[in-house]
């Protein structure tokens, strides 16, 4: 966004400074204001939103391969046509942007239905975080196709022994047929609604360092492209590290007996919510320091990845049967708090530009400490009764 539009600052820029910048990037230009900014850079919610519980459903019916490698395609391509739709008009970008959205959405939840048949309970928190931390793009389609299996006892190439582990640790949770989606007991459900208020927490923070750090860096430190380019990175690498180290070290006090499943999942969703809000907080303060900006900036960006260990998985916890509907519905309300941010940061960011940025983190901030009380009122982490295998439940 920094280098499709004439200025991503909230103050604006000099007409001198826009034509330096045309000259220096020999990139075409485009006359979005910040409001439009905010559209195109939450459009990805649109779609997600749309696809969340169609995919939440089917994915406890068909193949999951078979809708994770398409839609893992489809997304890869659209990447390459976001540049010629810009050129055509900003519509097309939005609508390339919200079938984008529909097709990560797609991945996203459905991938979490592999664990259902593939995670044993004691290392769910690393695979969850391993397979979150990454992919790249067409290169894995192929792959994908070639060695996923949706059930591990189909799976070719893992030894027997495996396959029992697996199996055996899941005996309890796996049905071998679906049974009718409890949905009034869902929506009566208290663990439900703190998974998806946290996944609307999350996604609220999550959209605003994601989409605006670009942003932020060009309008507070005033580097130029390469160097916000990398600079932008950073928080991507160390959430990497972050929601890695969060799945081992939540599985490491689940497999040690340290803590409670339940303690774990509070433990890694306060640091999640809590450590993004006060150095998000801190950084309109900061703007004297380019290293301190940066290392907050890094920070606030990646510490939400211990969610990974907490919020994110609580649902096998409550409903390992129908943890693709709840992921479904939980991203979508997620999802729904990342659209709301994005678009609103953007109308901050016009309407407001002396203050835009500590207006944001605040609010940021305030969402983030309501979640978490929410969260760690009323969640829960044992199998909730209308979870249960029919034959399993008291009359």
């Amino acid at each position: 966004m920094v280098v499709m539009v004439n200025s991503t600052d909230p103050h604006g820029l000099p007409n001198t400074s826009t034509k330096k910048l045309l000259d220096n990037i020999k990139n075409p230009v485009y006359n979005w204001s910040p409001d439009i900014q905010g559209i195109i850079l939450s459009s990805t919610s649109y779609g997600v939103i749309i696809i969340q519980v169609p995919v939440g459903y089917f994915s406890g019916i068909y193949s999951t391969k078979k809708m994770i490698g398409f839609a893992l395609c489809l997304s890869s391509v659209l990447s390459l046509l976001i540049p010629p739709a810009a050129g055509i008009g900003v519509a097309w970008v939005i609508v390339c942007r919200a079938v984008q959205g529909a097709a990560q959405g797609i991945v996203a939840t459905a991938q979490f239905e592999i664990y259902v048949k593939w995670a044993p309970p004691l290392e769910r928190g690393r695979l969850t975080s391993m397979s979150t931390s990454g992919a790249c793009g067409c290169a894995v389609c192929l792959p994908w196709f070639v060695l996923f299996y949706d059930d591990p006892k189909d799976h070719p190439c893992i030894s027997i022994s495996e396959k029992e582990y697996i199996t055996s640790s899941l005996v309890q949770q796996v049905s071998s047929s679906r049974q009718s989606l409890p949905i009034k007991a869902m929506l009566k459900s208290l663990p439900v609604w703190a998974i998806s208020i946290g996944c609307f927490t999350f996604f609220w923070s999550h959209n605003i360092m994601t989409l605006y750090t670009p942003m932020f860096i060009n309008s507070m430190l005033h580097v130029n492209i390469k160097e916000n380019g990398f600079l932008s990175s950073l928080p991507y690498l160390f959430a990497w590290i972050c929601g890695n180290l969060a799945g081992q070290l939540s599985d490491f006090f689940l497999t040690r007996n340290i803590l409670s499943v339940i303690a774990v999942r509070k433990l890694f969703t306060a640091a999640g919510f809590l450590l993004p809000a006060i150095f998000g907080v801190c950084l309109p303060y900061l703007s004297s320091s380019f290293y301190s900006i940066v290392i907050f900036l890094i920070l606030a960006g990646a510490t939400g990845s211990f969610c990974l260990g907490g919020v994110f998985i609580n649902g096998l916890d409550i409903a390992p049967r129908y943890f693709g509907f709840i992921k479904a519905c939980s991203t979508l309300t997620g999802m729904i708090g990342g659209l709301i941010a994005s678009t609103l940061t953007g109308l901050i960011l016009k309407q407001d530009p002396e203050s835009a940025w500590f207006k944001t983190f605040i609010l940021m901030a305030a969402i983030n400490v309501t979640g978490l009380i929410f969260y760690l009122i009323v969640a829960k982490a044992e199998i909730q009764d209308w979870a249960k295998e029919k034959q399993h439940t008291r009359l």
